[in-house]
């Protein structure tokens, strides 16, 4: 690998793949980095105990011509099929299928997390958490949340105008197994701190068995944010309760915490990039809360890197 011509992506979510599938299919080395156990970011599945969860992303839906070439793609290939309702598609056998299929055969380094970024004359060199270190790479795209974006960019001494307008709100997410699952694959209620229960066993290609998914709205996890998980699953599952009309007879429950689960305020312009500095950053921050966002922001750096590096956009 040549890495004076080669491309670091930090993130491994729907824009970081983006990003690195049309980089590595322009000609150019890319090399990904997440801090999490696999990729996928917020399209995430939790597996425990002989159960699968998709405990962030529920499905996917395409706006623009690009991203639905993209799903009808993927649904050729048998990795996302139709959910719940018309237009909505899921991951099979998981949401982190599409990114996975982005990112096969490229460089994930899976658990490393970027520390800093560092200018080496024309070139870029990357310090992670244990005090290892990687480069040197032609550029740069950062593919975080944009709070992330912005404190590591600060920790190494650079900025990029426009990224800390963005905002997010946070989620609490409930994963539960229960004996009966409800009849309906889709619950959005409205007098209730639920935004969502959803059931996973429900989707194509997952394992059978009343598989719940259960997220709060974002003011609720606003207020709830720093509670302990044993209140969260508490809460929740008597909201559940509620919202279904009876018991949950819960047999698994465990919570997770997403403090960028989704956009509040977008940037509304595809991506940052500084062509001085060859660094840039994507992801749904800047165009809207949906993956569809994700994924044009990523391709969208992509595009800009490659016009720069002189390679065809």
């Amino acid at each position: 690998m040549n890495q004076r011509r080669c491309v670091a992506i930090l993130g491994a979510g729907m824009a970081g793949a983006a990003a690195a599938s049309r980089i590595a299919e322009a000609g150019l080395d890319v090399r990904v980095f997440d801090k999490g156990r696999g990729v996928g970011g917020r399209m995430a599945t939790r597996r425990a105990d002989g159960l699968q969860f998709d405990h962030g992303a529920q499905f996917m839906r395409a706006h623009g011509d690009v991203f639905a070439a993209r799903l009808a793609d993927w649904e050729r290939r048998g990795i996302v099929g139709p959910w719940a309702r018309a237009g909505r598609r899921v991951g099979i056998p998981d949401m982190t299928a599409p990114v996975r299929d982005l990112l096969s055969d490229l460089s994930v380094a899976s658990g490393t997390a970027i520390a800093r970024i560092i200018r080496d004359g024309a070139c870029w060199r990357l310090t992670d958490g244990a005090g290892g270190e990687h480069g040197p790479f032609a550029a740069v795209a950062i593919t975080f949340p944009a709070p992330q974006i912005a404190a590591l960019l600060a920790a190494s001494g650079f900025a990029l105008a426009g990224v800390e307008r963005a905002t997010y709100a946070p989620c609490w997410s409930l994963m539960v197994a229960v004996e009966r699952a409800p009849a309906d694959v889709l619950i959005e209620p409205n007098d209730s701190p639920i935004g969502l229960i959803a059931s996973d066993s429900s989707k194509p290609g997952r394992p059978d068995g009343g598989h719940l998914t259960v997220h709060a709205k974002p003011d609720w996890s606003r207020a709830h944010l720093e509670a302990p998980r044993e209140a969260i699953v508490s809460a929740l599952s008597k909201a559940a309760e509620a919202c279904l009309g009876s018991p949950l007879l819960v047999g698994y429950a465990q919570a997770h915490r997403w403090r960028f689960a989704q956009v509040e305020t977008a940037l509304g312009k595809p991506c940052l990039y500084d062509p001085d500095l060859r660094l840039g950053a994507a992801g749904d921050w800047c165009l809207g809360p949906r993956i569809e966002a994700a994924h044009d922001s990523g391709l969208a750096l992509a595009n800009a890197i490659l016009s720069d590096l002189g390679r065809p956009a």
